[in-house]
């Protein structure tokens, strides 16, 4: 797809006057569009897991500080009568050995990272699969609508010259009011139609964030596999959403080592250092003064073997292997999701384009009915009612070859999703730098002041209140029209064919 979609240009922030191109749908709304923002910001949250699992490996030095107001003082020891104290002192232990609990932890932050960064690529590619279906359903509703009102205007010419021939004894009255009926029928499908454009438009300016204005044919798509398998072997290595759920289930196999480590001994150096005064409280004995200040230090290590918790050590291994066992079922669900979306995919993309088929032969044999029953009716052989009739049969092939042409692309694109390739390094946008997860994950990765912090969130997305509220007032030719006999359709993907 970077072959074909990297000469269009990208769309001004304003809302253009200029027409619109699919390239650019795509680049605003990777730009701006809240679901994609939202997705970025969580996975920066997944990105300080590694550093918090990281922190329980680390040193950890405490300051501590308390004054003491003795309120019932000890007569039988003036060592533990002064009036009041203070006390002061650092305390300190590093962490040797935890039972695997710190490493374990590490890596499964790490690939929960690894599983949030397919997690946002899978996020991609819906939402650039949601772009283009809301792309070509305006150019679809566009085309519907032009259709629609080009009807309406030949039944306006058919009532007046059906109303002329009834003046002059040509027609009778029940001719004059089926073309008055049929007029009425298609304002109402007329109606309806612009109803439908204004809908898509406001999916169009939600998803996107920007006004659909003249939006232009959509390039051609890549090349497809020339068969299902072909398809879902591509899927089953590329699928981002796979990909998550594998790095998940690895993820849980981590956390069942953390849990075994909460019954294995730990090892720890410690070290404190301390600073007492009594604050001139101490009584001289016996005309002996005592110190009213001490220091101390000290340090050791520590080895704890946990005997007994009451089995909870061997409930949270059992709670991590169960979950371990739902990431794995995980996988075969995710696993079965991809071949069905492959496969449905697949099966609609050829559907769509055999419909293309027919309804571009409908049209034109349509077409040419139209043609020979105005012509019989001009020597008596037809009645006004076979007139309307044959324009209502090449009106309906005309929206089903727009609806058919619409559903192929959008299903080639899906396709393409399913597969892994419907990705911003695989569309080429030019939308200023791609956003790369793994330079926040390095930005965080090292830091360990306690009071570090970034400056205050501020909201990506751009906000649609602003835009106008749609219309369906079409300027310009519609982007996919019917085509006549013979002339290739721009739109529809080079399909790779069978070697």
């Amino acid at each position: 797809m970077k072959r074909v979609l990297t000469a269009l240009l990208i769309a001004s922030c304003a809302w253009p006057a200029s027409a619109t191109t699919l390239q650019e749908a795509l680049a605003e709304a990777y730009k701006s569009n809240p679901t994609i923002t939202g997705a970025r910001a969580n996975q920066r949250a997944n990105d300080e897991n590694t550093t918090i699992q990281r922190a329980r490996g680390l040193p950890q030095i405490n300051a501590t500080a308390n004054y003491n107001e003795y309120l019932i003082r000890a007569t039988g020891n003036f060592q533990s009568s002064p009036a009041r104290g203070f006390f002061a002192g650092f305390t300190g232990s590093i962490p040797v050995y935890q039972g695997g609990a710190v490493s374990n932890g590490i890596k499964a932050a790490d690939a929960r990272i690894d599983a949030g960064r397919d997690t946002l690529r899978d996020n991609e590619s819906t939402l650039f699969a949601n772009v283009v279906a809301a792309y070509m359903d305006v150019i679809r509703d566009e085309a519907i609508v032009g259709l629609n009102q080009k009807q309406v205007e030949v039944l306006n010419v058919n009532l007046r010259a059906s109303r002329d021939r009834f003046q002059v004894g040509d027609l009778t009255r029940t001719d004059v009011a089926q073309s008055e009926a049929r007029l009425a029928l298609q304002r109402g499908q007329l109606e309806n139609a612009q109803a439908n454009l204004i809908t898509s438009r406001e999916t169009f300016i939600r998803i996107v964030g920007i006004p659909p204005v003249d939006l232009q044919a959509p390039p051609q798509l890549p090349g497809l596999p020339a068969d299902p398998q072909g398809a879902v072997t591509t899927a089953l290595q590329n699928n981002p959403g796979l990909r998550a759920a594998q790095k998940t289930r690895d993820a849980t196999r981590y956390d069942t080592g953390v849990a075994r480590a909460s019954r294995l001994p730990k090892l720890s150096i410690t070290g404190q250092d301390g600073y007492s005064n009594y604050l001139g409280t101490i009584p001289t004995v016996q005309g002996f003064s005592q110190s009213q200040s001490t220091n101390t230090a000290q340090a050791g290590v520590a080895l704890t073997v946990p005997l007994f918790q009451g089995g909870a050590p061997a409930a949270q291994v059992r709670q991590a292997q169960a979950r371990e066992g739902v990431a794995l079922e995980n996988v075969t669900a995710t696993e079965r999701n991809v071949v069905a979306q492959t496969r449905s995919a697949y099966a609609a993309y050829e559907a769509s384009n055999a419909l293309i088929v027919s309804s571009q032969a409908a049209v034109d044999a349509n077409a040419l009915s139209l043609e020979g029953v105005r012509a019989e009716n001009s020597v008596g052989n037809r009645t006004i009612l076979d007139i309307l009739n044959a324009e209502q049969e090449l009106l309906n092939s005309q929206v089903n070859l727009v609806s058919a042409r619409r559903n192929s692309y959008v299903a080639g694109f899906s396709l393409l999703a399913a597969m892994g390739q419907a990705e911003a390094r695989d569309l080429g946008l030019d939308a200023g730098t791609l956003y790369d997860p793994v330079v926040n994950y390095k930005r965080v990765k090292g830091r360990i002041f306690d009071y570090d912090s970034d400056p205050r969130p501020e909201p990506v997305a751009t906000r649609t209140v602003d835009t106008p509220a749609q219309t369906s007032v079409i300027t310009g030719e519609p982007a996919v029209a019917p085509l006549k006999s013979g002339q290739p359709d721009p739109t529809q993907p080079a399909v790779a064919q069978p070697k």
